[in-house]
């Protein structure tokens, strides 16, 4: 795709990074030769809103650990990310502060001793409110997709959810399954 226009996978983000390597979205802008950054405008705890404690299988207003990100693609705001874990997984750890983690969180994760085996993405189209429209720079009118993922470790507890936001006309999703 050219332009603003971007095709998303999610394999990169679910798989740990070997030691010293950089971020999934860094690394698969730079091979589209485009730049892919990030601003973490929050880091904390936070009561679970309730489509994350569905997501996570926890008690709406639990502790659970937020990182919300600004995701820019050549300067331009392209996806809105709140990535929420378990405070008994992310409490005390870098995944509670706003400082870039190495490799990104799932490697950080995987160190910790959690890791994702199953994945359950949704997709959905909607209208932005008015704070996503000011981020992501939409005109009126414009709609967004959500993708909610939360990721499962080898027990089947959830270990972490995303709550992704990105505009509709810049974004094409692709997903490859791979059976046995």
């Amino acid at each position: 795709m050219s332009g603003s226009e971007w095709t998303s996978v999610s394999m990169p983000y679910l798989t740990p990074r070997a030691s010293g390597a950089t971020d999934a979205w860094t690394e698969e802008a730079r091979a589209a030769g485009r730049r892919g950054s990030q601003r973490i405008v929050h880091a904390g705890e936070v009561p679970a809103p309730p489509a994350v404690a569905a997501l996570l299988g926890i008690g709406y207003g639990d502790t659970v650990v937020v990182r919300r990100r600004i995701i820019e693609l050549d300067g331009e705001p392209t996806e809105l990310t709140d990535t929420y874990y378990p405070a008994a997984i992310a409490s005390g750890t870098p995944l509670s502060a706003t400082g870039k983690i190495r490799g990104g969180a799932v490697t950080l994760l995987a160190a910790l001793g959690h890791t994702g085996v199953r994945v359950v993405e949704n997709v959905t189209a909607r209208m932005p409110g008015d704070e996503e429209r000011d981020h992501l720079r939409l005109g009126p009118g414009e709609p967004v997709l959500q993708l909610s993922r939360t990721t499962y470790d080898a027990e089947d507890r959830p270990i972490q959810a995303d709550v992704m936001v990105m505009p509709a006309n810049r974004q094409q999703l692709r997903y490859e399954i791979r059976i046995g």
